[in-house]
């Protein structure tokens, strides 16, 4: 396959990734899908903006140059044999490489989040509002009993069993650290085939390029 086709198909993968990435930060700022009373309810991790800015924000950049690999002018400096292309796949490479230090950001985010496991009430007096993380070293993943310290909390005249926030954190974090590591993957891939590209050039860019006509 051509560098330049290579590149616009990660680059429009790329693109949902990030979009779902920031989706899935935004729902964990809404415990169990009810709105905090507190920033202190929501779990630490969340503020970090793994999702929103390292497989969000960070990815579009480097996912549209990618699309823009194959619109590249082969003959671009001045009609020599692809030059243009050679320099764009050159510059794909850097970007490639912000890229994959968002979803490696976002990646070790949900990684430490995951094993943190979320805060929720647990009705204890000794700390604020009753408010804590209950679990240490990712113990809750195996053992599902543990999942009973996160009691029923009161909020609004309304009563939700914070056990709930467990699945909700696990579940999303979990989304974000498989879509960081496939928007790491993706971006590795990406600065392979820009290398190439820039040794070899690409290959709608094998001709002789006249100054006035183009590629023949």
């Amino acid at each position: 396959m051509c560098s330049g086709k290579c590149a616009k198909c990660l680059g429009i993968t790329l693109i949902p990734l990030a979009i779902l990435s920031v989706l899935a930060n935004i729902l964990l700022f809404f415990p169990a899908g009810k709105v905090a009373e507190k920033n202190d309810h929501i779990t630490t991790e969340v503020f970090y903006l793994g999702g929103l800015l390292g497989s969000g924000v960070l990815m579009i950049f480097p996912a549209l140059v990618f699309l823009g690999m194959k619109n590249n002018d082969c003959c671009g400096c001045c009609g020599n044999e692809s030059c243009g292309k050679r320099f764009a796949m050159f510059s794909s490479i850097l970007f490639a490489a912000v890229g994959f230090v968002g979803a490696g950001y976002n990646f070790i985010i949900s990684a430490v989040a995951i094993n943190k496991g979320p805060i929720c009430f647990t009705g204890n007096t000794n700390e604020i509002d009753g408010w804590e993380y209950a679990f240490s070293n990712g113990d809750y993943l195996k053992n599902h009993t543990l999942w009973k310290e996160c009691k029923i909390y009161s909020f609004n005249e309304k009563e939700f069993n914070t056990e709930v926030i467990i699945t909700w954190n696990l579940t999303l974090f979990s989304i974000l650290l498989i879509l960081g590591l496939v928007q790491a993957v993706l971006c590795a891939i990406q600065a392979i085939n820009g290398l190439i590209g820039t040794i070899c050039g690409d290959c709608k860019c094998c001709g002789c390029c006249d100054s006035n006509d183009g590629p023949v």
